[in-house]
């Protein structure tokens, strides 16, 4: 007898130049997860408009990250690739979540104090209750798992907590209404490998930012052979030879971050990697980087060129995904409306 995959829901902002960081902590990931779950991914421009974008920019940038998706390897047709404001469900679910979700859950949650700043009154009521709409965006799949890196595990930590509120407030409609004792699952965060953490290459120790007004902090994934080569080159290092051993490498910032990037790339240990370069000096480890980035991204940014030359076959990816997600949200929407004792239309 066949056994049913868990089903695995994860989404990306399309606010901007995706990058190396974005590709090793997130993208990579997706394709590497789809051998063994049913995948559900997402470019979540609503989430996107919690700060101001320009219209034909969001546009642009939501076919960028599609294309990133598919030239990475993400298979539409096995799985669902969608754009988040093509399924109304998330918005519907997400306020159900802003009923169940306490405040004080919401005056935890550490992203919104990083990105308001000390402008806080100024930021506006989504970019504060975006956490209830992700994990509306999780829940509404009813989905097992979630892919994401350290910095967003509290997020997926607040979806179970909301999840669990919801199937305790409601546990008597929930059975009365056929399923058992609870409805929504207890996501599980899939936090994989060691380079989810990608970080600039001119400040190991500040996270690689799209934001950041250096574009040679950042190896982009549209940047052609060429501007990787240059980019690792430039990058900022030490003057020691690379050390033998992780606990060495811990100490030197820009050196743990070159090495974890070659690990990740060459799928790789870092300590297999110093074992082949410990005592190098960095001109000849970077010729070698170079060599693997190269190989591994040129051929991810030559795609993403090509499908950004096509972008009604984007497009149309983008339908097909919401139109097979929309299925599964309404699905869970109507039961949560029968559950809550919503009076829906069930002609």
């Amino acid at each position: 007898m066949s056994v049913l995959k868990k089903r695995v829901f994860s989404g990306v902002q399309p606010t901007g130049n995706l990058h190396l960081g974005n590709y090793l902590g997130a993208v990579s990931r997706f394709v590497a997860l789809q051998e063994h779950y049913d995948c559900i991914y997402c470019v979540v421009d609503m989430h996107a408009i919690t700060v101001p974008q320009e219209p034909e920019a969001l546009t642009r940038q939501i076919r960028e990250v599609t294309a990133a998706f598919l030239a990475s390897g993400v298979d539409p047709q096995k799985h669902i690739v969608f754009n988040q404001s093509q399924v109304s469900e998330h918005a519907e679910l997400a306020w159900i979540c802003n009923c169940v979700a306490r405040i004080g859950w919401m005056n935890r949650m550490t992203q919104f104090k990083d990105k308001a700043g000390k402008d806080r009154e100024n930021a506006s009521l989504g970019l504060y209750a975006y956490p209830s709409l992700m994990a509306a965006d999780i829940l509404v799949y009813r989905a097992d798992a979630v892919p994401v890196g350290e910095d967003q595990k509290q997020h997926v930590e607040l979806t179970r907590d909301i999840a669990q509120k919801f199937n305790n407030d409601y546990a008597g409609s929930i059975a009365a209404h056929g399923f058992g004792e609870a409805f929504f699952p207890l996501p599980e965060p899939l936090i994989q490998g060691s380079s989810t953490r990608v970080m600039s290459l001119r400040d190991g120790t500040k996270k690689m930012s799209k934001s950041d007004p250096s574009d040679y902090s950042r190896i982009n994934l549209k940047d052609d052979a060429d501007t990787i080569a240059q980019k690792i080159r430039k990058a900022k290092t030490d003057p020691e030879p690379l050390p033998e051993t992780a606990e060495e490498l811990a100490a030197r910032p820009e050196a743990d971050n070159l090495v974890g990037i070659f690990a990740t790339l060459a799928e790789r240990t870092p300590e297999d990697v110093l074992r082949e370069f410990a005592g190098s000096q960095f001109s000849s480890f970077k010729a070698a980087l170079v060599d693997v980035a190269v190989a591994k991204l040129a051929p991810i940014s030559a795609e993403m060129q090509r499908l950004a030359a096509d972008p009604g076959y984007i497009d149309s990816v983008l339908a097909d995904g919401s139109r097979r997600a929309r299925g599964i949200a309404r699905e869970t929407m109507n039961a949560v409306k029968d559950i809550v004792g919503f009076v829906r239309d069930r002609s």
